[in-house]
């Protein structure tokens, strides 16, 4: 599932002529890894996340010399890229931060024509691909683990709202301000199984349910309502991908 999205970006990003690209809120590195595979042999990339676990993890398994890890906020990333990257890429992240705040740090690292390149999930963005809707209606992990955490673990979900956490008019507005500009929108959607996707809540900055929780604790809860599925069971996740860039500088 992971690996799907990172490629996408990737390819998106415009990599062929690169010299510096950064995987913004990367983790392990496994979209560092797709921009890699993309990217020219003399590039440099650069994978910044808050998450020391994961990138020491990250550093163990990739050994291209072309990678360099920086522990920071997604936010700060203007005070440890000086630039011009070619791109930036942040996958299945970009609402988990101050989301101004990236844009304008994302603007002040590319360089002029350079493309950011990030998608949202299509919960928070309220884009749904009719793939998703043509899928038989069955009750997501995301539910089970809700409910199982209620009824087990004393957990008071949020209310339901029908608002989108990141709708595109508000990505849009944001981009603007930040003074980026569209390229292109897509809402793209992406099969898998439920067990693929217990794989991805066991990544821990998506675990969940939110709130309260050790992480050991909410890997019970995600057995427990992994338990309740049918591992094969074809799954359809709905995500908004958005390739913004610096305009380029006038003649």
């Amino acid at each position: 599932m992971y690996g799907t999205t990172r490629r996408d970006l990737a390819r998106r990003a415009n990599l062929t002529a690169s010299r510096l690209v950064v995987d913004l809120c990367g983790g392990a590195g496994a979209t560092a890894e797709a921009i890699l595979a993309l990217a020219p042999s003399q590039a440099q990339v650069i994978s910044l996340d808050t998450a020391a676990a994961m990138q020491r993890v990250g550093r163990r398994t990739l050994t291209d010399p072309r990678l360099s890890w920086v522990n920071a906020p997604a936010e700060n990333l203007a005070d440890h890229v000086s630039g011009p990257a070619d791109a930036v890429v942040c996958n299945s992240a970009i609402w988990k931060t101050d989301v101004p705040a990236v844009f304008a740090a994302v603007h002040r690292v590319l360089r002029p024509s350079g493309r950011f390149v990030f998608n949202i999930g299509g919960g928070f963005a309220g884009v749904a691909h009719p793939d998703k809707k043509a899928v038989r209606a069955r009750p997501s992990l995301n539910r089970l683990i809700r409910q199982i955490a209620a009824r087990d673990y004393g957990y008071s979900p949020p209310p339901v709202t029908d608002t989108a956490t990141l709708p595109l008019d508000t990505v849009l507005k944001y981009l603007a301000a930040a003074g980026l500009t569209v390229v292109d929108t897509e809402v793209t959607a992406q099969h898998s199984t439920m067990e693929e996707q217990k794989a991805w809540l066991s990544i821990p900055v998506f675990a969940r349910p939110d709130g309260d929780f050790t992480y050991e604790q909410r890997m019970e809860i995600l057995d427990k309502a992994y338990a309740l599925t049918t591992p094969g069971t074809p799954t359809v996740t709905s995500w908004l991908v958005v390739v913004a860039q610096r305009p380029g500088e006038t003649p």
